[in-house]
């Protein structure tokens, strides 16, 4: 029942501290994309083996929002798992996700209500990729109709502290 703590989450350490975040997110089909800026998100461990963050800032279009991610690794199953949820909506997110081979690349899968079908679910893939120990890239991704992923969005996240 006890765990102790691996290279992966040696490896979600990283995450810990401050960080403030700016990107950019497609609004639909053909809208411009929207810009966003001055987000703020503080990334703490529990124990040894959980990161937990919480986000803050405006949503692109306007209005405040609220996020809380959880990310840990399974020793039983060797994945990468996790939740989101944002005060603007009612699904919570369950990713599931692996490690790149050069171990700066964390691909989370999760599945949730479709952007363009009301009542439909869709795939979802977050990434989330160092650049370097203070500067990591988040992008956002839906599986088309066509089977391919398409990116939604992307924030760059620099640590403050």
């Amino acid at each position: 029942m006890f765990a102790n703590a691996e290279a992966e989450h040696h490896w979600l350490q990283k995450l810990v501290g401050e960080w403030t975040y700016d990107g950019e997110c497609d609004t639909g089909p053909d809208k411009p994309s929207e810009k966003f800026e001055g987000g703020t998100e503080s990334v703490k461990m529990i124990g040894d083996l959980w990161v937990v963050g919480e986000g803050r800032g405006k949503m692109p279009g306007g209005g405040d929002a609220t996020t809380m991610i959880t990310l840990g690794y399974d020793s039983h199953t060797k994945r990468f798992v996790g939740t989101w949820i944002g005060s603007m909506m009612t699904k919570l997110w369950v990713y599931d996700g692996s490690l790149d081979a050069a171990q700066k690349v964390l691909t989370l899968e999760s599945d949730g209500p479709s952007m363009k079908n009301d009542g439909l679910m869709a795939k979802y893939r977050d990434v989330i990729e160092f650049k370097s120990d203070d500067h990591r890239i988040l992008t956002s991704h839906v599986m088309g109709d066509d089977g391919h992923w398409k990116q939604f969005m992307i924030a760059h996240y620099r640590r403050t502290a």
